[in-house]
């Protein structure tokens, strides 16, 4: 059974209604993306009867803009005008399903598996950078992860190192007293490291689940930005061993392959662990996971599909592509 089938099928039966409630705000996050990329795929079948060379060039436009990459475009299409012509498939419909298995098998093959939740250490506080460029939601991002946490059970605790850009450590104060989770707060144009170290033996002595550092999102200057971040790992390693056990990079999905740029300089720099990609619902280029994906070979691990604290969710492979393509 084709994966087209696949999810089709899966979706149609009974399932739990946390399951139901998980799809539906899918559908309701990237329906912007759905309309731009299933619409016009569906549009775009409908005209034609029989593909031939004018098909794939729209194809190949519907799929560069919806922000799959340039690359991975051409990928795409040429396997399946290859598959066209050795399998004999006319039929566009058929194409679109041979379409969503090279997809799904890209995405799952591009990297090491597909791993979402953060992977808690045993014996001690899990320590987990966040970075990414101003902008792009990391402050809320950080209280979304501190919540999910808080509602696991685990205790959190925020520092707030992103001490070059002005008002952060205020939100993020913001979000920690809402949360009613302990911050460690230094002066502006304080050493982020000696933030980690106060904020790692704060995690040691009061036997913090995850302990969650905010960095300075700039990347201006490249290797200022590889020594700062590699002073704090320093530091973090030295009191908690195997710190950073995670390094998250946050992208805005509505900045398109801007993001994917960004994620690219960050890799260069920084060992990501997994992508958080936030503002799905506000952007018609929902692409951009597989782009991101096929470049860099890093997970997605969580998707924001709106605005609420309860709307970052773990990032599940047949959700997206289901949400993507069709209608629940």
């Amino acid at each position: 059974m084709g994966l087209f089938r696949y999810l089709k099928e899966k979706f149609s039966k009974n399932r739990s209604e946390e399951k139901k409630e998980e799809t539906k705000l899918y559908q309701q996050g990237m329906a912007k993306s759905r309309s731009a990329f299933a619409g016009k795929l569906k549009e775009l079948n409908k005209r034609y009867q029989k593909v031939d060379s004018a098909y794939f060039e729209e194809l190949e436009e519907i799929l560069i803009e919806a922000d799959v990459g340039v690359d991975l475009t051409l990928r795409l299409v040429e396997e399946l005008l290859e598959k066209s012509e050795k399998e004999n498939i006319h039929d566009p419909n058929v194409l679109e399903e041979e379409l969503v298995d090279l997809m799904f098998v890209g995405y799952v093959e591009k990297g090491e598996g597909v791993i979402n939740e953060i992977h808690y250490a045993k014996d001690s506080p899990t320590v987990l950078l966040m970075e990414g460029v101003n902008g792009v939601g990391k402050t809320t991002t950080i209280a979304k992860l501190a919540y999910r946490a808080l509602k696991q059970g685990k205790k959190v605790l925020l520092v707030a190192a992103d001490t070059f850009r002005a008002g952060a450590k205020e939100q993020l104060s913001i979000w920690a007293e809402r949360l009613g989770v302990e911050i460690v707060l230094g002066k502006d144009g304080a050493d982020p490291a000696s933030l980690c170290f106060e904020g790692a033996k704060k995690a040691l002595a009061e036997h913090v689940d995850l302990l969650i550092v905010d960095t300075a999102g700039r990347l201006q200057n490249k290797a200022n930005l590889m020594a700062e971040l590699g002073k704090m790992k320093k530091v973090l390693g030295r009191e908690i061993p195997g710190a950073p056990h995670e390094t998250f990079l946050v992208i805005d999905a509505t900045t398109g392959q801007n993001g994917v740029s960004q994620a690219r300089a960050f890799k260069e720099v920084s060992d990501v662990t997994g992508i958080v990609i936030t503002k799905m619902d506000g952007t018609s280029k929902g692409g951009i996971i597989l782009s991101i994906r096929d470049e860099l070979g890093v997970p997605v691990r969580f998707i924001g599909l709106g605005e609420k604290m309860e709307d970052l969710k773990e990032f599940d492979l047949d959700e997206y592509l289901h949400a993507l393509l069709m209608e629940a």
